[in-house]
């Protein structure tokens, strides 16, 4: 008797301690049966996710410098100078993308605005001006004026103070030269005029041709010439080109009585 209740309480000891090693909650991992070892369950590990490579790197490729333009050029960028410089009222014709001398006219024109060299080709620094819209100021506020500016060697159209076409001009050198024996002085004085006289075609003058002049005073007038450099060259008048006199003619830019200030 006392071996069968050994047993017994041996018995119930052993089924104790097994339902005492398992960690979990009954209700997640059920009831254990007796004499049935558990078996043990491990949670499943995140696996994580494969990594995408990094991009390779991308270095920009710089772009290419814009092309120095000059007499000659030809192109798509030609075309988009000239039609800024028609923008801004430098007179430069009809935009065709075509570098020629009537371009490099308005490029003068723009230099000397600018204050910059006057080379007539489009460099970095003229790009500069030419982005950022450089125009000369008028002087007059009111009516038709000719502006012509001797330091900056500019003549400009003025309506009511507003300026409407810039071009380059080159007047008296301010030299001495020498004509029937006599010594002048090749000036153009500053003042107030009105062009009084004009003469629609070449005009076989003693020191020259001058090509369509409109007179303002005396014998010195707007006048077209083969020659019209970026700098003071004349003998007194205000030289423009050819095709910029014939523009002027064209659109009645300087009729008779039309006011001149000279500075």
């Amino acid at each position: 008797m006392r071996r069968v209740l050994a047993f017994t309480v041996a018995a119930a000891t052993a089924l104790t301690l097994a339902a005492g090693c398992d960690s979990g909650s009954p209700s997640a991992q059920g009831t254990p049966t007796p004499g049935v070892p558990k078996t043990s369950v491990t949670a499943p590990t995140a696996t994580a996710a494969p990594s995408t490579p990094p991009s390779p790197s991308v270095t920009p490729t710089p772009s290419a410098p814009a092309r120095k333009l000059k007499v000659g050029a030809k192109g798509a960028d030609v075309l988009a100078l000239q039609q800024r410089l028609t923008e801004l009222g430098y007179w430069n014709g009809k935009a065709d993308g075509k570098f020629g001398g009537t371009t490099q006219q308005a490029i003068f024109a723009l230099q000397k605005a600018a204050g910059i060299g006057r080379d007539g080709t489009v460099g970095p620094k003229t790009r500069k001006a030419l982005d950022a819209g450089v125009r000369p100021k008028a002087r007059s506020t009111s009516g038709r004026t000719v502006e012509i500016n001797l330091k900056r060697q500019l003549l400009m159209l003025v309506e009511d103070g507003q300026i409407t076409q810039i071009f380059n001009t080159s007047t008296g050198s301010n030299e001495y030269y020498e004509s029937e024996g006599e010594t002048h002085l090749a000036h153009t004085p500053p003042g107030k005029f009105k062009v009084s006289r004009q003469i629609d075609g070449w005009r076989h003058a003693p020191l020259g041709l001058l090509w369509r002049p409109k007179y303002f005073n005396g014998g010195i007038a707007v006048h077209g010439a083969t020659s019209v450099p970026p700098y003071a060259a004349s003998h007194g008048c205000a030289r423009v080109s050819i095709a910029a006199m014939n523009w002027m003619w064209n659109n009645d830019a300087l009729p008779l009585k039309t006011k001149v200030w000279v500075y």
